[in-house]
């Protein structure tokens, strides 16, 4: 069993869902509002986690929407006050981990969500009043689980970050077992998500050679196990390496994400039944080679460190080429969609897009701040 103390507590390996009733106790949650969507419901995966409560009193909330919405945070957050909960426990992928922490927020907090998001001054707002949230992923990609951030399509339709320290869960069971029956689609789709979380922060030019470091071996460690674990689901090792490099990302893009995240964000809110990690595996590539020139890139080398983590092997002066090309290689043979025009983006919806993620909370943070001709440039790059 791997105890991880970074920015939360982490408890990874087969079966560590077990230790729910401990992590619990250790949170001092008497009566938990379990968070979860249809899905893992029908999986079967809800009933599991209940019979880890072993008895403990709860309430369940099973309405998380695909991308959540601040409509569902404020449903689950009248759950949790009508029912006397003092916690939270969300199972399942990043949407309900992120709708667990808006509930984090509304249930203990006065006014409307927007007047918490980053983009809108309120991260300050968001205090120590937040209810504990436990965290158990059910797939390989967001890293919620060990994240500061949530991301919530609010009622004006935009799709906006909150983030507080306060909202990292109190603790996060990586249990490789309940991925073991995610679809090939799913599995391929948020292990891109991760992929593209690792490659992005170590591209970001913060200095944090901790979070650089997680980052490179996440990295690594998604690139040779995705394969394996979408072409054979019940490849334990590989279902515990994509857990891993999933949780490794969020832990390393506190340091900062950019235009990958900015673009899928501001994408995602304006349609928000596209899946999040196709999205990032889209936008991967044109992203990498607009990041080429920036001096840090240049001057830390860091196209070609990611080259040698993924085994691609690189010229002088080509990482760009190489680095963006086995990315685009990668989601074919994984099965993902061709571009974002198989997934029904047209022209006309470039501005929305660009609007978007010139607002973005990522924005700022990528290694070359992007104009809208830029966006423009990655888009069409991307279709």
């Amino acid at each position: 069993m791997a105890l991880i103390n970074y920015i939360t507590q982490v408890q990874l390996d087969h079966g560590a869902l077990a230790l729910l009733p401990q992590e619990l106790e250790r949170a001092g949650i008497v009566k938990p509002l379990v968070v979860t969507d249809a899905g893992v419901r029908a999986a079967g995966l809800l009933d599991r986690a209940v019979a880890a409560l072993g008895g403990r009193a709860h309430t369940v909330f099973d309405a998380t929407p695909s991308n959540p919405t601040e409509r569902a945070v404020r449903a689950a957050a009248e759950l949790y006050r009508s029912e006397g909960c003092d916690g939270l426990v969300a199972i399942g992928g990043g949407s309900s981990i992120d709708l667990a922490k808006g509930v984090a927020i509304a249930a203990t907090h006065p006014g409307p969500l927007t007047t918490y998001a980053t983009i809108e001054g309120g991260s300050p707002r968001i205090s120590e009043r937040v209810a504990p949230l436990i965290a158990i992923p059910t797939t390989a990609g967001t890293g919620s689980e060990v994240a500061r951030g949530a991301i919530v399509i609010v009622d004006d339709g935009r799709k906006l970050g909150f983030h507080s320290w306060h909202l990292v869960p109190k603790a996060a069971i990586c249990d490789p077992e309940l991925t073991l029956g995610l679809p090939p689609f799913l599995t391929a789709a948020t292990g891109m998500d991760a992929i593209a979380h690792c490659m992005e922060t170590f591209m970001a030019p913060a200095v944090n050679p901790p979070a650089d470091g997680i980052a490179l071996d996440g990295l690594e460690r998604a690139w040779a196990n995705i394969e394996k674990a979408t072409r054979d689901g019940s490849d334990r090792e590989a279902r515990f390496h994509m857990m891993s490099a999933s949780m490794q990302g969020a832990m390393a893009f506190q340091k900062g994400l950019g235009c990958v995240h900015s673009l899928s964000h501001s994408l995602g809110g304006a349609n928000p039944k596209l899946h999040h990690g196709t999205l990032n595996a889209m936008f991967l590539p044109a992203v990498v080679k607009f990041n080429a020139s920036a001096p840090t890139i240049v001057k830390e080398r860091r196209l070609e460190r990611m080259a040698h983590a993924m085994g691609v092997a690189v010229r002088a002066g080509d990482a760009p080429d190489a680095v963006a090309e086995a990315i685009r290689a990668m989601n074919q043979r994984l099965g993902l969609p061709s571009g974002l025009a198989a997934l029904g983006v047209e022209d006309a919806m470039y501005e929305r897009i660009i609007d978007g993620a010139m607002a973005d909370h990522t924005h700022k943070t990528n290694p070359r701040l992007a104009t809208r001709d830029d966006y423009a440039r990655m888009l069409e790059e991307s279709m």
